[in-house]
């Protein structure tokens, strides 16, 4: 027996769309997919509504509702659901619906992050046929994009046999004041020499028990094997480490050490000549060659110079780590340079025009995004374990 329900549902809308033009679109989707999603639930079933069939797979099981951002606004639907089945059952429109929302909302969200104007994103929206953005929709499009990021910052992580750390300073407002937040990230090299970005956190500074909290996730997260960590020496980074990841080698950056080693220098010429001395340390052929170089410098500031000679002794042998690794592996290892090209610098250039984010978690919404961005280019290329 014909439906005469889908019949009468089909004029209705007919004569709602002939009275009202346009301005009824989105009443109209809302009628005709609930209808579609009605009719598919019968084939699903393999039975109308309240239709004896010795082969149906079950039973109509009312509506939930489910709303839905289209190019038409946003549609209120009765989602149909059904009880008895051996397989769920999810209107095929709505998965299609969701799968191409989803990468708008995404598109939205995405161009909001980097910096495009509300008008400008509206413009490019408008030649996808999405004439007008309205908040609840950002906030949605915001919504979903922080779901995809969390997931990121969450996925899985496995062997990382090299670790660098680092952090940078961004300006953003907590409890109504402008502060710096600290925005720690990590990078590792694993067993197979791909490179990838780990993770990033936001803190309000590079204090111990924001860095151990930080390496604390990355072992939670399945990270294991480091062997090696290469950073700047930080009171607050070296606590954490040692907390966390006691067991590996640490270098510290020979690059920072040549800049504090400037600083330490009490004449013109002995800063414009000690980067060089330090050169010929950090390219000795082995660690005692090295060791030996260092202390003939020691001993060549100690009286003319004797508290550059005094930190010399100190602080230059927590550079010579590297010495520890294969020899093809030194060059990369012993500064966090690689860190600072690939992820620092694209950092700046992303976040220079913001000046000031309005909370911590704008500011991480930015640097994982970018950061995904850079794990991506990271992963179609292979390294030599550095």
């Amino acid at each position: 027996m014909p439906d005469k329900t889908n019949d009468k549902v089909i004029a209705v809308v007919i004569e709602q769309l002939v009275a009202e033009g346009p301005q009824a679109m989105a009443q109209v989707m809302t009628a005709l997919m609930n209808l579609a999603m009605r009719m598919e639930r019968e084939q699903f079933l393999g039975a109308g509504h309240y239709e004896r069939a010795v082969d149906r797979r079950g039973y109509a099981n009312g509506t939930k509702p489910k709303l839905i951002d289209t190019l038409a606004g946003t549609l209120s639907l009765d989602v149909p659901k059904t009880a008895g089945t051996d397989e769920p059952y999810y209107p095929q429109a709505l998965e299609r619906g969701r799968r191409s929302c989803r990468a708008v909302m995404l598109a939205v969200a995405e161009m909001y992050v980097c910096g495009v104007s509300t008008r400008d994103a509206e413009r490019v929206m408008a030649e996808f046929g999405l004439k007008s953005l309205s908040s609840t929709q950002v906030s949605r499009a915001t919504k979903l994009l922080d779901d995809e990021l969390k997931a990121w910052r969450s996925r899985t992580l496995g062997e990382v046999r090299y670790l660098f750390l680092d952090a940078r300073y961004e300006k953003s407002r907590h409890g109504g004041v402008v502060r710096d937040a600290a925005v720690l990230s990590a990078f590792g090299v694993g067993p197979d020499g791909r490179r990838r970005i780990l993770g990033v956190s936001v803190a309000l500074s590079e204090a111990e028990i924001h860095w151990r909290a930080f390496l604390e996730e990355l072992v939670a997260r399945g990270m294991r094997g480091v062997r090696f960590i290469t950073s700047d020496d930080h009171a607050g980074l070296e606590a954490g480490r040692k907390a966390v990841l006691g067991g590996a080698v640490w270098q510290r950056c020979q690059f920072h050490l040549a800049q504090n080693a400037i600083h330490h220098a009490p004449t013109a010429a002995i800063r414009k000549r000690i980067g060089g001395q330090l050169r010929e340390i950090w390219n000795a052929k082995n660690l005692a060659t090295a060791e030996a170089e260092l202390k003939a410098l020691v001993e060549a500031y100690r009286d003319n110079a004797p508290e550059l000679a005094a930190w010399l002794e100190v602080a230059i042998p927590e550079g010579l780590a590297v010495f520890t690794l294969p020899e093809h592996h030194r060059r990369r290892m012993r500064t966090s340079n690689p860190i600072e090209r690939a992820v620092q610098q694209e950092l700046k250039r992303r976040t220079v025009k913001v000046r000031v984010f309005p909370n911590s978690a704008s500011l991480l919404r930015l640097v994982t995004a970018v950061l995904i961005e850079i794990d991506e280019e990271l992963w179609l290329k292979m390294g030599d374990g550095v």
